[in-house]
């Protein structure tokens, strides 16, 4: 334990200069952190990289899947479900079938049991990766929409596919009832727990007396509550934790106080980052161990390698085709929700290309690769374990670096993407003010009238509320404005700095009020 602490904290340190790096050069940051696991692999004199199969399911996935739901638009997911559902659910399981046809057919020993357990684990594209890039360039927001709500609902089909995989190749059978009941229950049983966790949870947050701090602990072991109650009755933990985050994210402002959803916001962007970047670590880390495991079993390391490959390709072409056949269907049954309708003919069929080429593997397929027991229940090896980790890992590494990198390119030159139909987005912001504008209007009247009619502060309110509307170009603030504006703010810092060397004045209010300063800052940061 001595030994490995001072590694991980380096390792953690590693992670945030490394994304320091790629921001600065414009690249997605798993696609360094790949890189970097990969070379530090080598250094000698490192602990060895001893994972449990058991856990890594449960410690990494329920709050990556978990905060996911929260940051989704649930609005926008209801508006392109049918898309998105084909892309979570059909699209997986093609990508898994065929590699596991593939596979079956082209290595020997593979049996189908085993192909589409290898399917399952990398059919998912990772959301992380995607969003990663997508931070470089400008894409509509529904086509946003669908890649958000795709990455968060594939893993959850992905993972039964996985599931149902690897109770096959265990029990050397399967039964098309057993399984057809299987998987109802699993659908049925996660959503249901996801939805009864979530008002439990929710309904636990408005009678207890919390305050922020609490909140956080309580978001934090929520996610871990959900898998494990879904997975101790044989269900979906994903699909509970998935639903679960979606009904509490929905009903967010009902429960959670407003410095609960400010310090929550930071603890989970910042949980999320340093999980994420230990994975994708860990990718790079774990490939030399996986290489030695290959060669124990005899497999040549080019022949992995080709196959490693070759599964890459399939997935890359499963996906490709199932855009279009999604395109050409949504055309045909729904031509009025097509993404990007009204535009060319060249655009609107580029559109498939380009989202099939944003299928980059990465957390979830590590996860589920990493959490294959050792052996069997008879206690045998593992059948092609070693085989199984490395094409993962290929699938992965090539994923990350073709695609990742290019992707950023292939938006920006095919001129795929047209913005006329979209509320720009300053104009979006001014339009949601205006409306809140009005709405306080209305209030303040309506208050008025009541009681407060002989209020000055109340009439001093509704003024500044009308002046609003009158003159909206006070809602507004230049960029020098706001920079002088963020000048005085820090001299209040500094000066409340100062004050704080008064030992009569208790340091508590001090830093409150400092704290409304930053939150004030972050307001104006926003306008």
């Amino acid at each position: 334990m001595h030994e490995l602490l001072p590694f991980m904290l380096a390792l953690v340190v590693l992670i945030v200069l490394i994304e320091m790096l790629a921001d600065k050069l414009r690249i997605a940051y798993p696609v360094l952190l790949v890189v970097a696991g990969l070379l530090i692999s080598f250094v000698p004199g490192l602990p060895p990289l001893q994972i449990d199969p058991d856990m890594i399911f449960f410690i990494f996935l329920p709050p990556l899947l978990f905060e996911a739901s929260w940051s989704i638009s649930f609005k926008e997911m209801k508006k392109w479900w049918r898309i998105i559902s084909s892309f979570a659910f059909l699209v997986v399981f093609f990508s898994a079938l065929a590699v596991a046809l593939f596979t079956n057919y082209l290595i020997p020993g593979i049996t189908l049991a085993i192909g589409f357990l290898l399917g399952g684990i990398v059919s998912p594209p990772d959301a992380v990766s995607t969003g990663a890039i997508m931070k470089f360039v400008k894409i509509p927001k529904s086509i946003s929409a669908i890649l958000e709500g795709e990455s968060l609902l594939n893993d959850a089909s992905s993972l039964i596919i996985f599931r149902f995989a690897l109770a096959a190749v265990g029990t050397g059978q399967f039964i098309f009832q057993t399984a057809i009941l299987d998987f109802s229950w699993m659908l049925v049983g996660g959503i249901g727990i996801g939805l009864l966790g979530g008002w439990l949870f929710m309904y636990a947050h408005k009678k207890l007396p919390t305050d922020a701090p609490s909140d956080i602990v309580f978001t934090l072991v929520e996610p871990y509550i959900l898998y494990w109650v879904a997975e101790q009755v044989h269900s979906s933990g994903v699909l509970a934790v998935v639903t679960g985050g979606l009904f509490l994210s929905t009903n967010r402002l009902s429960f959670l106080t407003s410095a609960s959803r400010i310090m929550g916001f930071s603890f989970w962007e910042a949980l999320i980052f340093i999980l994420n970047g230990i994975v994708f670590m860990i990718i790079g880390l774990a490939l030399p161990g996986i290489v030695n495991g290959l060669q124990a079993d005899g497999i040549p390391l080019g022949r992995a390698i080709f196959y490693g490959g070759l599964v890459t390709l399939i997935l890359i072409a499963t996906r490709m085709i199932s855009s279009y056949a999604a395109l050409i269907a949504t055309l045909i049954f729904r031509p009025s929700v097509a993404p990007g309708r009204g535009q060319s003919r060249r655009r609107r069929w580029g559109m498939p290309m380009l989202l099939g080429w944003t299928g980059m593997r990465g957390v979830v397929s590590l996860a589920a690769a990493l959490s294959i027991p050792l052996t069997l229940p008879g206690g045998e090896p593992f059948p092609h374990r070693n085989l199984i980790l490395f094409i993962t890992f290929m699938v992965i590494l090539l994923t990350l670096l073709i695609q990742g990198l290019t992707l950023p390119f292939i938006i920006k030159r095919s001129n795929l993407f047209d913005f006329s139909g979209e509320i720009p987005e300053e104009e979006a912001r001014q339009k949601v003010k205006k409306h809140l504008v009005t709405e306080t209007i209305r209030i303040l009247k309506e208050k008025d009238e009541k009681e407060l009619d002989k209020d000055p502060h109340w009439q001093k309110m509704i003024h500044q509320w009308e002046d609003k509307i009158r003159h909206p170009e006070k809602m507004r603030m230049t960029e020098n404005s706001k920079q002088n504006y963020l000048d005085l703010l820090e001299k209040q810092r500094q000066f409340l700095s100062e004050l704080n060397k008064d030992p009569g004045l208790p340091e508590e209010y001090i830093r409150w009020q400092v704290y409304q300063i930053d939150l004030e800052e972050e307001r104006v940061r926003l306008l």
